[in-house]
Order: structure tokens, then sequence, then C-alpha cells
């Protein structure tokens, strides 16, 4: 039982994103995304994948959890719909490996596509054989307590980004980024124009031409005074 005053709370109901924008914003990546939203969102880059090539997008379902203590992220598990993505973030720092195999095993059978977590992660061979995708803090075998409570579908915090429940959080091997839950469509927008764009000048450049020329960067050079010579004895 928690000796503080404070509100702790399980919420069974989030906003959540159609299925059909959650992929296409996962087939957009997180760099695109990142771009198409004012650079804004990501969550740096000490959240790392634990695998390679996973590429998601989901509903975020987060987890306010103490230090070395997972019991929230059991509650949060009930919570879960298809779609979403577990977001752990911690009320203090913590390396301690708060999901590993069996947790992840009853998310995935929830449909959760993955898990992002300021913290630590463990089982990391068994999630990688499982195809169960995480990007976290830190790997560990620590092992955790259930004793502390929390809350579940609140605003949190990773790194300086805010990310509410129902927020969209895109990942893959560049990382991870949150799209406010009402910016979903027009970030997916302009992600699209933008990969039109960007296959546009990938043609022109797999023909030859420069981005010094495509993008006006060699008068900026000039004007930044950088001079084009044969040899520094020019």
């Amino acid at each position: 039982m928690s000796g503080s005053n404070e509100r702790h709370v399980v919420v069974r109901s989030i906003p959540r994103t159609a299925a059909e924008v959650l992929d296409a914003l996962a087939e957009a990546g997180v760099s695109t995304v990142h771009e198409s939203q004012g650079r804004t969102g990501y969550l740096g880059p000490q959240i790392r994948p634990i695998q390679e090539g996973a590429k998601i997008a989901g509903n975020a379902v987060t987890v306010s959890t103490h230090p070395g203590d997972n019991l929230m992220i059991h509650a949060a598990v009930e919570v879960c719909l298809p779609g979403d993505i577990l977001v752990v973030a911690g009320t203090g720092p913590s390396s301690h490996g708060m999901v590993g195999e069996l947790l992840a095993t009853s998310l995935r059978s929830r449909g959760v596509r993955g898990v992002v977590i300021d913290a630590g992660v463990r089982d990391v061979a068994d999630l990688r054989s499982m195809g169960f995708p995480v990007w976290s803090r830190h790997i560990s075998s620590q092992g955790t307590v259930k004793e502390k409570a929390g809350s579940v579908n609140v605003c949190v915090t990773i790194g300086e980004i805010s990310i509410s429940p129902g927020d969209v959080v895109c990942a893959d091997d560049d990382g991870v980024v949150v799209v406010p839950h009402d910016q979903a469509t027009t970030v997916l927008r302009n992600a699209r124009a933008r990969l039109e764009r960007e296959a546009v000048k990938r043609e022109r450049l797999a023909a030859g031409e420069l981005t010094l020329e495509m993008d006006g960067l060699r008068d900026k050079l000039v004007d930044l005074g950088v001079e084009f010579v044969d040899s520094l004895e020019d």
C-alpha cells in the first residue's frame, strides 16, 4: 500500500488512431515523421532498439512506475488493445530489467506491437527470437519488485518529450518519435508529401546531379566564404 496521498489510477479508455494511419506512419519511418512535424517528438538517441529491422507505429498505452518496480506494467497489460505500444516511464532513473520475455508474451497476446521503456529490458535473446520489438534505455538482467503503486494511461515524460495516452508512437532503427493524437493525420499527409519529393530527388541524384546545385548549397558555401580551389597553392 502506498504511503503517499498521490492519486494512482488505471485508465481503461484512451483515444486511438485508426490502424491504416498507424501502418502508414510506420512505413514512412521515424526520421521522415520527425521531419514532417517540425523536428519535434524525438525521444533522443538514448532510447535504442534491441533488434534490427523492426518498423512499427501504435497507440501509446502509458505507464508511470517507480524505479525498479514493474507492478504497474503488469496492470497495464489488461487495458492494452491490438495496435497499441506500451510506453513505460519511471518517476526516477532506473536501469532495472523491467520487461522480459514473459511480460512480452502477455503483451503480444493482447496485440501489442512493441514496448518503449525509459529503463531496462532483459531476456533480450528471447525477445529477438520471438520477434517482439523493444526500444529501451538499458539492457539489464537486474530484477524488479512489485510493491509500489503508479498509474496507467496518464501523461508521462521521457527525456524532454511529454507523451499522452493515445499519442502515436513510431519506432524503428532510427529511434522513437511521438506524434500527438490529434495531429496524426496531418503529420501523415506531410510525410507522404515529403516522400514524394524525396522520390523525385532520388532519381535526380541517381542520374548524377549534385545536392550542391539541387539545394542551392554551392551558393550558400560561397556566401559563407568557402573558396573552391584546385590546390592550396592557388
